[in-house]
């Protein structure tokens, strides 16, 4: 059990998922009682990117980071965040169908301001699927699971990435195809496979032959203005797809849309922007920015650094 490696700050609830690599638990702080997430990743180096990533967001629809903690005698490491009490969106397609148009445009006005946030802090999900999108107790959406990100430098256009990665039913085919391709279109594309499934209860592509030709049937409940949207982001063509800057003036998406409360969220320099790893008795301290993967470091163990170049002894 991880629990020995919390020193008493945090009680383990009950797993609430696993993977190869990893373990999801519901836990508390044993302090103020708060309900926290924790990832628990067998080997350090496979946290550092999704650990780099999370500290340079800050968003009201990304999952946010709380501390990191770092096993003393394993490779283990601990990524602790924000506890989504109200499942995800897979479970709740899975239990209602599919969702109201009106309400699929809320939860997609919420996703493309998480995405649009994240690639502004030069962070590239690559994993974009309902059971990626979290629900806190409000129903707010919170986009979560940065394990198959891709970071890059913030303001400047996205690396050329070749890794397959992701989800196949989710993922664009110029990445499923493994030639190179841009981050920030692969996402888009993933958000508007999410799109289609919230509104018609079911994936748009049966066979890859169909996903490369953006073959996929529109159902007579969507609206003329869904189906025009739909057919821009499920562009197999990554040139002609439709851009984020696109989405946001679309005719549909524009309903009921408000730019107050959906953006981005300054990074604060003095409190997300720190990252805390708790190593044994030592606590580490790592500062971060919006514009810098790291711009202070006070002490930290070479081997947890996510920018080992900036640690100081």
């Amino acid at each position: 059990m991880p629990e020995k490696h919390f020193s008493g700050k945090y009680k383990l609830v009950k797993l609430l998922n696993h993977g190869e690599y990893s373990k999801v638990y519901h836990a508390k702080d044993t302090r103020t009682g708060q309900s926290v997430a924790i990832k628990a990743i067998q080997d350090y180096q496979q946290g550092l990117v999704e650990i780099q990533a999370l500290t340079r967001l800050n968003h009201r629809h990304v999952i946010k980071l709380v501390e990191v903690l770092a096993a003393a005698d394993s490779d283990q490491v601990f990524i602790v965040t924000e506890f989504a009490k109200c499942g995800d969106l897979f479970e709740k397609i899975a239990d209602r169908g599919r969702l109201a148009e009106d309400v699929s445009r809320h939860f997609f006005h919420q996703l493309i301001s998480a995405v649009r946030h994240c690639h502004a802090r030069g962070v590239f999900h690559r994993d974009i699927k309902p059971e990626n999108l979290l629900l806190d107790d409000k129903w707010a959406l919170k986009l979560s699971d940065f394990g198959l990100c891709s970071v890059s430098d913030p303001g400047r256009s996205g690396p050329v990435l070749h890794e397959p990665c992701g989800t196949p039913e989710y993922a664009a085919p110029e990445v499923l195809a493994g030639r190179g391709y841009d981050g920030a279109k692969a996402d888009v594309w993933s958000c508007g496979v999410v799109l289609y499934v919230l509104t018609a209860g079911f994936l748009p592509f049966d066979g890859a032959g169909k996903m490369r030709k953006g073959e996929f049937r529109l159902p007579f409940w969507m609206s003329p203005g869904l189906k025009w949207l739909l057919r821009r982001i499920l562009d197999p063509n990554p040139e002609t797809r439709m851009t984020i800057d696109e989405i946001l003036e679309d005719g549909w998406f524009r309903k009921d849309w408000s730019d107050e409360g959906e953006g981005d969220e300054e990074i604060d320099e003095d409190d997300s922007g720190k990252l805390l790893i708790w190593y044994g008795n030592f606590v580490v301290f790592c500062t971060f920015s919006a514009n810098k993967a790291v711009s202070k470091t006070k002490f930290c163990p070479r081997r947890f650094s996510p920018c080992p170049s900036k640690c100081a002894d």
